[in-house]
């Protein structure tokens, strides 16, 4: 290159206009020359973060997160027990909860109380059935008692009439029979026939039939019932011991703690009479 041309380069670039000079570093600037465009670290932070920017595959991984994790706490809250499952219950459910025990707890109670009740009117009824058959076994033997069918024993009284000149009549043993039932006799036997509501005597000849039945003296009454009325009743003045000691009869009367009336009578059916009971 000749002295020419170099000489008309450096007039070259000295006569470049300052317009393309090249602009100042970042370095060389100035405190108070900042741009207002530059950010802080914070600044810069909060704008990348907000507004999200969501994309299509974040939503469909949140989706399935939020899909396993639901499923994980049904499963845990299926098998946890009544207590847990009560101690997650609402209050009005618990309250719910409540009230249907109460009313299963009354329901029961009520049934509790039914079933006594019909234990106690069984109670009751076989003791009633009990007392009433020992009633009716008591019943039958009093009847039977009275009608002569069964034999009985107790305290009473035996009367011997010795009649030696046989002036004793049928009417003389009725009234006596008579005077001992007054007294409260309940089983009366002479001479081994039963004396019963409807016995008859009637004189036989130089003897007295008992409802058919001859009998011979002595006249051996034995007599059950209470002695000290029974013994008594056949002393008075003008009773039936005066009126057979008339007749030249003698009569003794002997009281016992165990008198046996053994003689029985046939039970008879009726043969009109019916029970009116239905």
């Amino acid at each position: 290159m000749s002295d020419h041309d170099r000489t008309n380069g450096h007039r070259f670039r000295a006569e470049l206009p300052a317009e393309v000079t090249a602009p100042p570093s970042a370095a060389e600037e100035t405190p108070g020359e900042r741009t207002p465009a530059a950010l802080t670290g914070r600044q810069r932070l909060v704008k990348g973060l907000w507004p999200p920017r969501v994309t299509r595959a974040q939503l469909i991984v949140a989706l399935l997160l939020f899909g396993l994790g639901f499923g994980l706490a049904v499963q845990v809250a299926s098998n946890s027990d009544g207590d847990s499952a009560l101690r997650g219950a609402r209050q009005e459910d618990l309250v719910r909860i409540l009230d249907e025990l109460d009313d299963r707890t009354q329901r029961l109670e009520d049934e509790k109380q039914g079933l006594e009740k019909q234990r106690g009117e069984l109670e009751n009824s076989s003791d009633q059935a009990e007392e009433a058959r020992k009633q009716t076994v008591e019943k039958e033997r009093q009847l039977g008692v009275l009608a002569g069918t069964v034999a009985a024993q107790g305290p009473g009284i035996t009367m011997t009439v010795q009649d030696t000149k046989g002036r004793v009549e049928a009417d003389m043993l009725l009234d006596a029979v008579q005077e001992l039932r007054a007294a409260g006799a309940e089983a009366i036997q002479v001479n081994g026939v039963r004396v019963v509501a409807g016995t008859f005597l009637t004189d036989s000849g130089d003897t007295v039939s008992v409802d058919g039945n001859k009998i011979n003296a002595p006249y051996r009454f034995k007599v059950i019932g209470k002695p000290q009325d029974l013994e008594p009743a056949l002393n008075i003045p003008g009773g039936v011991v005066q009126t057979l000691e008339k007749e030249l009869a003698t009569v003794t009367v002997e009281r016992s703690s165990k008198i046996v009336v053994d003689a029985l009578r046939a039970a008879e059916r009726p043969d009109y009479a019916r029970s009116s009971s239905r």
